[in-house]
């Protein structure tokens, strides 16, 4: 990220930003060029989409190194005008610091890797040609969110992160559950999206722009922070405490934070490479990035005194509240799509409590590591579905580890990492960076109580998860035929499996690099760093995770359930509790019976106004019309016309009487004038007798 303070350079324009565009916009290019492609045409989406994704990720890394080659701190942005607004204009802006080109190799990366994965995994669907373009569109959606240097323009990228996620996750729309999951989905997150766009809305009329950074005066730096917070509030709430939780609202959507987590486990109904790739590397990461790119307005109102709430508060609670409810439900679930999941939930809880707690680094260190060892689970748990032929009930499997040990192996791995076993994972390391952050967070110890729960659950269900796949014995006649899979789905795998492992290396306290080139200063090796910084919290989570790992083991590898019908121990000794966990608590029920129901209700009283209420005001105000019309054509043709028409009757009277006396012959004439004389003869006579 780059700091808004003195002690770091602002960005400035270089030639190296100028090919960022194009990071982005390849997969675009291919996603456009897809659409328009004939559906047997799957050679070619293929190459298209995997070769735009391998190129993206090359400028990728050509853009690290530029960073890397400028020196810390170094951080470079171009604005220009999209339109013209009144007297002003609306600009946009593309943004390469050190946290945005780390997020363009982990989703170009991890992206191609899933790309690559899904040649094998839908090598019998009929409509793979069309699944390649709505993931090229899905990447150059995530990728052009990152590069953005303007809220309006993460904004466009956001919501195009939306639609490609709705359209993958309903992929398969001849499967109800499927359609239903991406309306859900879709409509879920737009409550955290209309948030964030209400936050922008009063961000923009505060400030006036709304970009990163602009020479002083993009949000992110210290003219408009400085407006920010003299500008009035709301209902004793200070104007930078709303808009910062507004915005927020939209990364609690997108990252599936309590209340709206429900889409997320449910986005499992779409092919697994989605899944990998909505939980992984793309839609989820998007809130996280959010929230850490605009910490400075997060902790804007730290400086406003007597403030009822401030916005970190709001993000840390958050995250931990989540953080443990995604590992509480996920102890509890069957489908192993489903375990991942809340897993991923639980996992993103992580990093909002991370950023709440003023450890936005450490955040974005567990979104790299996270975006690995998660992708090579999912692709993992996708090896497995694949070669089990769709079976992805745990009840049903079992005995896969010698049938399949590519992926049993790097699924192990993925599993360790995740769980934060010492000190070989990357999910260690990532993990105990967000642990020392809430331990030094001064308003509360608790989201750090939280955060220790939450990993030993998480090694708990995911020891339950690898051994409920890969001990044991076959459960069912799919896991009996099960069989490893091609190289070109366990390739992948490896690939992340190494990343699992070596990324860690980059931010140990003993060589913090990843930290170093985050916050723009020089890592030293000091190998003595691993225990002075909080070397007890360690070995308590460690301890913690142990412990986790062996209930897990004892309750579920020891003795493997024989029978896909057994019921599980925890199931056998506390069944209420299991029903209730089984249940996600009940979180869709009651959705079911508040909201839903009041939008139902709504819906009914917005339907009988429009046919009752509306539609009779506007059928009342047509016959009026219509009755005025009659009125009027009355009155125009009995009133107006008849008169006119009389007149014009008794002139054409008159004018025919005239006429008869314009008869043009002389004899008529000479008649006239002879009785005209007579008259006249007679007038005088008697006049002159009398």
């Amino acid at each position: 990220m780059l700091d808004v303070g003195a002690s770091r350079r602002r960005p400035r324009m270089t030639p190296g930003i100028d090919q960022t565009w194009l990071i982005p916009a390849l997969p675009l290019i291919a996603a456009g060029v897809i659409a328009v492609t004939r559906r047997e045409a799957r050679r070619t989406a293929i190459a298209l989409a995997v070769g735009a994704m391998g190129l993206s990720f090359i400028l990728s890394c050509l853009a690290l190194a530029t960073l890397l080659d400028a020196g810390p701190g170094t951080g470079f942005y171009t604005n220009f005008p999209w339109f013209d607004v009144g007297a002003g204009t609306v600009d946009l802006g593309l943004l390469l610091d050190p946290m945005g080109a780390l997020m363009l190799v982990m989703v170009s990366f991890v992206g191609l890797l899933i790309f690559v994965f899904s040649i094998g995994y839908m090598e019998h669907d009929p409509n793979a040609t069309r699944f390649f373009g709505f993931m090229s569109l899905f990447a150059a959606a995530m990728l052009g969110l990152v590069i953005a240097n303007s809220l309006l323009l993460l904004f466009i990228c956001w919501e195009l992160v939306g639609l490609a996620s709705y359209l993958l996750i309903g992929f398969w729309f001849h499967k109800p559950a499927a359609a239903l999951a991406a309306r859900k989905a879709f409509i879920t997150t737009r409550i955290g999206d209309l948030g964030l766009l209400l936050g922008m809305i009063w961000l923009y009329d505060a400030t006036g722009t709304l970009l990163f950074y602009d020479g002083g005066a993009g949000v992110l730096e210290t003219g408009p922070l400085s407006t920010l917070l003299t500008a009035p509030g709301v209902i004793g709430i200070p104007a930078a405490t709303a808009i910062a939780v507004l915005i927020f609202c939209g990364a609690v959507g997108k990252s599936g934070q309590f209340p709206l987590h429900v889409w997320l486990p449910d986005a499992m109904e779409g092919p697994t490479p989605v899944s990998a790739l909505i939980h992984a590397a793309t839609m989820v990461a998007a809130g996280v990035f959010l929230a850490a790119r605009v910490v400075p307005l997060l902790q804007l109102d730290l400086g406003i005194p007597d403030v009822p709430f401030h916005a970190l508060s709001v993000v840390a609670w958050t995250g931990a509240i989540t953080a443990l409810l995604g590992a509480v439900l996920a102890v509890a679930q069957s489908d192993i799509k489903r375990v991942l999941a809340y897993s991923t939930v639980s996992q993103l809880g992580y990093m909002m409590l991370a950023v709440g707690v003023g450890g936005w680094v450490a955040a974005i260190f567990h979104l790299l590591t996270h975006a690995f060892f998660k992708s090579l689970l999912f692709l993992g748990a996708g090896s497995v579905i694949h070669a089990a032929h769709h079976e992805q009930d745990l009840r049903a499997l079992g005995g896969l580890r010698g049938r399949m040990r590519a992926t049993f192996v790097t699924f192990a791995i993925g599993m360790m990492a995740l769980a934060g076993v010492p000190f070989l994972f990357s999910g260690f390391w990532s993990k105990e960076a967000i642990l020392h952050a809430a331990a030094g967070w001064q308003v509360s110890h608790l989201p750090l109580y939280i955060g220790l729960a939450a990993a030993g659950l998480t090694a708990f269900y995911m020891t339950r998860l690898l051994a409920g796949i890969f001990l044991g014995s076959p459960r069912s006649s799919a896991a009996n035929l099960a069989h490893e899979n091609r190289s070109v789905i366990t390739i992948p795998l490896v690939l992340l499996a190494v990343g699992s492992v070596l990324l860690g290396f980059l931010g140990t306290p003993a060589w913090p690099w990843l930290q170093s080139f985050l916050t723009g200063s020089t890592p030293h090796w000091e190998p003595s760093h691993i225990l002075a910084e909080g070397g007890a919290l360690m070995f308590g989570a460690s301890l913690i995770v142990g412990v986790g790992i062996g209930i897990g083991y004892v309750l579920y590898g020891r003795r493997p359930r024989a029978n896909a019908t057994d019921p599980d121990p925890i199931e056998a000794a506390l069944p209420a509790l299991w029903r209730a966990l089984a249940g996600r608590l009940g979180f869709d029920e009651f959705y079911d019976a508040t909201v839903i129901r009041l939008h139902t209700a709504l819906g009914a009283l917005s339907d009988w106004l429009d046919r009752h209420v509306w539609d009779g005001a506007v059928r009342g105000v047509a016959s009026l019309g219509e009755m005025t019309g009659v009125a009027s054509q009355q009155t125009d043709e009995e009133v107006v016309n008849a008169g006119f028409d009389a007149g014009c009757d008794s002139l054409r009277g008159t004018g025919r009487s005239y006429s008869r006396g314009q008869s043009g012959e002389p004899q008529s004439y000479i008649r006239g004038i002879a009785m005209a004389l007579v008259v006249l003869a007679l007038i005088l006579v008697l006049g002159g007798v009398s």
